[in-house]
């Protein structure tokens, strides 16, 4: 059975269709006070629950719905609960830098889901991987690689480069450089603080080549203008980015448009809002199937890791 919250019920209903089967029947509103108010409307005594719920914007909202809704269904003696977070917010804290005071957020959330009695988490191209061992249950991180690269290939580019933004994005960008069989160039940045990124040197030629930014996720677009910027100074000939994320918060919109950006090209792990949709340098890619499918393997006892081989 699949169920969801209010964080991206478009989502929801595109896998359920990708598995033939009816969204499960819940309630998920709020109370007079602003107080996350659920009921589960059908039996799900022993059945195997899966709980659709990226923790985007409103962030504390939205994994409030996801840890009540899983202790809604641990009380009604669901079999086996299944967190499917397509975007795993709080996870950019996950370590704490030395002498700092901070909190290790990730790890705070893992254990939240934990006690409310989820038994396994999904997700979709976690910000770091270490992010699993955080949590004292399975966990299947899943790539939204397949979908970017199949967008990449029906475009048919020329002359066609993939860049990481940062070293950090090396592992990922390099995967889809060897799964395009292209070359790969890396944008070597320094951060002087959070949101802001200035760009260094390029390591690679990127002369006339159609260059395509590869990230997990694009927040304030900051860092993906400054190098569309930096590829167009050393003689790239277009500019796109492919991010499986559309967090695009604060300024992103206006950055992107003003930007020699030529296109952002996304899934949709997270709900594009209102201007973003408008916006006509962005376009949105469907994961559900790759969602659906990771799904239906766990359901069944299937190899998750076969899917991307």
């Amino acid at each position: 059975m699949v169920f969801t919250g209010n964080a991206n019920p478009d989502l929801a209903r595109r896998v359920v269709r990708q598995l033939h089967i009816p969204l499960g029947d819940a309630y998920v509103g709020k109370f007079s006070d602003g107080e996350i108010s659920v009921e589960i409307n059908e039996n799900v005594r022993g059945k195997d629950v899966f709980l659709i719920q990226p923790t985007c914007a409103p962030t504390n909202d939205n994994l409030m719905e996801l840890v009540v809704l899983a202790d809604a269904f641990r009380r009604s003696s669901a079999s086996r609960i299944t967190a499917v977070i397509p975007y795993f917010g709080y996870a950019r804290q996950d370590r704490r830098p030395r002498s700092a005071r901070v909190p290790i957020s990730a790890k705070v959330v893992a254990d939240m889901l934990d006690v409310v009695g989820v038994n396994r988490v999904l997700t979709v191209d976690l910000h770091a991987d270490q992010i699993q061992g955080f949590f004292d249950m399975p966990v299947d991180n899943i790539y939204g690689s397949p979908v970017l690269v199949d967008d990449i290939q029906a475009q048919r580019f020329d002359n066609l480069m993939i860049v990481s933004p940062d070293i950090g994005g090396v592992v990922r960008a390099r995967a889809v450089a060897k799964s395009l069989g292209v070359d790969l160039a890396i944008i070597d940045k320094r951060r002087p603080k959070a949101n802001q990124s200035e760009v260094m040197h390029i390591i690679g030629d990127i002369d006339s080549r159609t260059c395509i930014l590869v990230d997990d996720m694009v927040d304030t677009a900051g860092t993906l203008c400054h190098a569309a910027k930096a590829l167009k100074d050393h003689g790239a000939a277009k500019v796109y980015a492919y991010c499986t994320h559309p967090i695009l918060s604060g300024r992103a919109i206006e950055n992107i448009e003003g930007s020699v950006l030529d296109e952002l090209v996304v899934t949709n792990t997270i709900p594009l809002s209102a201007a973003a949709q408008s916006c006509t340098r962005i376009r949105q890619l469907d994961i559900a199937p790759v969602v659906a499918e990771a799904v239906r393997r766990i359901s069944n006892a299937e190899s998750i890791s076969a899917m991307f081989r």
